[in-house]
C-alpha cells in the first residue's frame, strides 16, 4: 500500500533539530522524499506497522506532529502532480 507521511518537528532547540534529522533519515529508509517534510512509502502491512511504531518513537508528541495518509494499493488515480519536480513511481526501478 502507498502511504503519504508528513511531519512537522519543532526545531526551536537543539533536541528538536536532532529529532528532525532522525525522522528524515528514518523516512528515507522506507520511502521517497517528495517534498521537504513529505514522503511516499510503498509498504506492505507489516512494514507499515514497523515503520509507524519506529517513527512514533522518534518524535516528541507534545511538540511534534506526524500525519499518515493510507492511499492503498490503487493509488495511481488518487495522485495528481504539477510543477517542477518530476513525479516518482513507487513501483518503478530504483538505482543505487
Amino acid at each position: 500500500m502507498l502511504i503519504l507521511v508528513t511531519y512537522d518537528i519543532s526545531t526551536i532547540d537543539n533536541l528538536g533539530k536532532k529529532r528532525l534529522n532522525k525522522v528524515a533519515k528514518y523516512c528515507v529508509d522506507y520511502g521517497q522524499r517528495v517534498q521537504n517534510s513529505v514522503f511516499e512509502c510503498d509498504l506492505d502491512y507489516s512494514q507499515y506497522i514497523i515503520f509507524k511504531n519506529g517513527l512514533l518513537k522518534l518524535i516528541d508528541k507534545n511538540k511534534d506532529s506526524i500525519r499518515i495518509y493510507k492511499l492503498g494499493k490503487n493509488y495511481q488515480n488518487k495522485i495528481e502532480h504539477y510543477g517542477t519536480k518530476e513525479s516518482y513511481d513507487a513501483n518503478g526501478l530504483i538505482l543505487m
